[in-house]
């Protein structure tokens, strides 16, 4: 892509964000995105793929806080129309005389100076964007990295304690099987723009000025396919399904992200690849809870069991353990049952938080309501309550 084609895209229009959007929400508008329009829910729509792509090269710049800074300042500087990569609104030829763009790589190239565009400032960005005066390749040909790409998994919950390993299917934009990235036919290779000379730009001296822009021959890229490749069509790069083995490691969090290196979109160029994303969503489980590396368990218990003291068998995700419920023990009280948590991959294993619940029956049988009505009547004297007995005499 041109430094022209990266200005004057909006990328925050294709995520249907606005530009002061936080990182959360320009994450959350790509993941909506990229949902509806993946080739996977759209077969055989071009027109959703090629607005997947289109999302995907966007969030490519706007997930990535360094790309974001550098494109926001680009805009700032460029996008009112007077400064921009392709033309200069007429400087120095007068009104409509346009003719190209000033070529800022000169005006700034080797400002390195304290107090001027040094390191970090405007020289470092107008270099980034659009290549250095004499650097040995131009923007055109220079690598440029793959674009970082997200997915969905979901897996259950014992699958997220203990760690899993589970196949993802993909289709993605990848580097070309049949030309190999090339974009030419295979037996063809592609040749040199005799128009730029490989630079993908022209240019031409104007007074003390030099104009350029992207040569129009070879779109900027500085060559020319001239018999593109049938299943890519000359981009170099195909939308293919492949399948990965993804290792979930154990103590994976709900919508944790694990990263795989090199496994996104190509590079250009000879740029290494993107990184693949894969986002990890647990299913609930019917008994055990999570609470960092503790699981949690509810176990209902009769009011005789609480206040007699009893031993309780309680499930574990290996097992089952002995927990002891001490004699007068309140409703509500948590147990704890030391290293049957999780056991996470940096050797830190959490405990089984036991929640003690007092189970009141529905309906009693004679006997039981009887036994009741005895005990109530023998701890007739006793105050379940007395503080709010206190305070409600004060109140009285």
């Amino acid at each position: 892509m041109s430094a022209r084609d990266w200005i004057d895209k909006d990328f925050y229009r294709e995520l249907g964000v606005s530009s002061d959007a936080s990182d959360a929400e320009i994450k959350k508008a790509y993941r909506k995105l990229a949902r509806e329009l993946h080739p996977d829910a759209n077969p055989g729509n071009t027109q959703a793929e090629a607005r997947f792509k289109s999302v995907s090269e966007a969030y490519g710049v706007l997930g990535d806080q360094e790309k974001r800074k550098q494109y926001d300042e680009a805009r700032r500087l460029f996008g009112s129309g007077g400064f921009r990569p392709g033309g200069f609104g007429g400087f120095g030829g007068g009104s409509g005389s346009g003719g190209g763009g000033f070529d800022f790589s000169d005006l700034f190239a080797g400002q390195q100076q304290p107090g001027a565009a040094g390191s970090g400032g405007i020289s470092d960005l107008l270099g980034n964007l659009f290549g250095r005066r004499g650097s040995a390749q131009t923007a055109a040909t220079r690598p440029r990295r793959g674009v970082d790409v997200e997915t969905e998994v979901r897996i259950d919950f014992v699958e997220a304690v203990k760690g899993a390993t589970v196949p993802l299917r993909l289709s993605s934009p990848s580097t070309c099987d049949t030309c190999k990235g090339s974009g030419a036919k295979p037996g063809t290779t592609p040749r040199t723009c005799p128009t730029c000379a490989g630079a993908g730009l022209v240019s031409r001296s104007q007074g003390a000025f030099a104009f350029s822009e992207p040569c129009r021959d070879c779109r900027g890229t500085g060559r020319i396919v001239d018999d593109p490749c049938p299943e890519c069509g000359g981009d170099g790069v195909s939308t293919k399904s492949r399948t990965l083995t993804v290792r979930i490691p154990a103590g994976v969090d709900d919508d944790q992200r694990i990263r795989l290196a090199g496994q996104g979109e190509p590079g250009q160029g000879g740029g290494h690849a993107g990184d693949l994303y894969v986002r990890v969503h647990v299913t609930p489980h019917a008994v055990f809870g999570r609470s960092g590396n503790d699981l949690t368990l509810k176990v209902p218990v009769t009011f005789s069991e609480l206040a007699l003291g009893t031993t309780l068998e309680v499930p574990t995700l290996d097992g089952k353990v002995a927990l002891r419920v001490p004699q007068g023990t309140s409703s509500g009280r948590v147990l704890r049952v030391r290293g049957k948590g999780i056991v996470r991959r940096d050797g830190q294993t959490g405990d089984l938080l036991v929640t003690l619940q007092v189970s009141v029956p529905a309906k009693l049988d004679d006997s039981a309501k009887a036994a009741l009505e005895a005990y109530a009547a023998a701890t007739d004297g006793q105050d379940p309550r007395p503080e709010l007995t206190a305070m409600l005499e004060k109140r009285s």
